[in-house]
């Protein structure tokens, strides 16, 4: 097998070891901690906010650190967050106080027992809401306008009732403006998370190449066991490994299918490094077989609709314009190109055909990851993706992982 590398695009210009070693300053966590913090106060005061409620367990870690059990599904009362205007930190509630009092002394007396399921629950969640009415009070602070940023079915019934007097807004805005742009040390983490996602890509391209006969979730589980090796936290979704007629139209997911020699195989995964989630996407030839000129064809046109928005990349530009490049070059299948990348696996701004009327002008230190697709009946699909930061000087590619040579012209 031979790989083509993209060069075109600024390196890096810090390393992405895992250890901490004196020889240099790699991630300075207390330095991400207090910025992203600062972060979220700035996005308050921007939104008018007086009190900021937060149960999405990536803004609880944004927020504070706390890396809680990583539910595959909302789960109201694992862990919440309250910060209000003038407060130093946010009150953290979370069913593992023991754990954060041993291991995270910059929460020290900020952390409170979570409800559990509770705020699931509408006794459960008046309970918790008159347990945080009662801390702010304390604190002198009546709140009239609240942000939430996910609410369960009774805190919709439950937090009204003890917060009579309050307005409710949506508290993702608020987040949203707080974590659209990256600080060097997130983009880090990020490349790190890349780094055991390229291992992963690696096990996969191999089996896909040499093994004939095998099965699209064996090539997952080889990809996986990269990930788990290298310490991630988890995979930025259950991860997509599929093939040959699946792959147009596009099946979003692994199953037990057995990929033929000559198949397209797309392989969408991501690792996760310290909250901060990879997700990068290559499309190989099973086994050694030349493509057709029609499989060239439909790569051809994801690639080039790929370049071209990345291209679009820079301050000043909108998520429009990064969309309307790859329309431009015939390579958009459907109207979804993109999304942000960060603590949320996915998360806003998107880049999309919808784009057009609320277009989301790009600034620097955002982080997208740009996925075309294009598709032939009867040929089969590709999909690329790439994980960019917006940058003054032109786009960063963080996710340098090559491509099958025999897929271009």
């Amino acid at each position: 097998m031979e790989y083509i590398f993209d060069t075109s695009y600024r390196l890096d210009d810090y390393g992405v070891g895992q250890m901490g070693v004196d020889w240099e300053e790699r991630i300075n966590y207390d330095r991400m901690r207090i910025d992203r913090l600062q972060k979220t106060k700035d996005a308050i005061a921007e939104h008018n906010v007086d009190m900021l409620i937060c149960t999405r367990w990536e803004n609880v870690r944004y927020m504070t650190g706390h890396r809680t059990h990583m539910w595959p599904v909302m789960w109201f009362g694992l862990a919440e967050t309250v910060l209000t205007k003038g407060m130093e930190k946010p009150l953290l509630y979370t069913m593992d106080k023991e754990h954060v009092a041993a291991r995270m002394p910059w929460m020290n007396g900020f952390a409170r027992h979570a409800a559990g399921a509770g705020l699931e629950d509408i006794n459960g969640s008046l309970e918790w809401a008159k347990e945080v009415k009662k801390e702010i009070a304390g604190r002198g602070i009546n709140p009239k306008r609240i942000a939430v940023d996910a609410w369960s079915p009774a805190m919709v019934k439950a937090l009204p009732q003890i917060f009579p007097e309050a307005e409710f807004i949506d508290g993702q805005k608020v987040m949203v403006t707080a974590r659209a742009t990256k600080t060097e040390e997130e983009i880090k983490c990020l490349k790190v998370a890349i780094g055991m996602t390229a291992r992963g890509m690696g096990a996969a391209a191999k089996m896909i190449h040499e093994k004939m006969g095998a099965k699209e979730c064996e090539v997952l589980s080889a990809a996986f066991k990269e990930f788990y090796d290298l310490g991630s936290e988890w995979t930025q979704c259950s991860n997509i490994v599929c093939s040959g007629p699946y792959t147009f139209p596009y099946r979003r997911m692994t199953s037990d299918r057995i990929i033929e020699p000559g198949d397209f195989v797309i392989v969408d995964i991501g690792a996760c490094f310290n909250g901060y989630w990879a997700d990068f996407t290559r499309v190989w030839i099973a086994g050694n077989v030349k493509p057709s000129k029609e499989q060239k064809e439909v790569f051809q046109t994801s690639y080039g609709a790929l370049q071209a928005a990345i291209t679009a990349m820079k301050p000043g530009n909108t998520t429009w314009d990064v969309c309307k490049a790859a329309i431009d070059t015939g390579g958009l299948h459907g109207g979804f190109l993109g999304h942000g990348d960060g603590v949320g696996a996915a998360e806003p701004p998107w880049i999309a055909t919808y784009s057009k009327d609320n277009p989301v002008p790009l600034k620097e230190g955002m982080v997208f990851s740009i996925e075309p697709f294009a598709g032939r009946k009867g040929v089969g699909g590709v999909r690329l993706e790439e994980n960019v930061v917006v940058r003054a000087e032109g786009p960063q590619v963080l996710s340098r992982y090559p491509y099958e040579e025999s897929l271009f012209d």
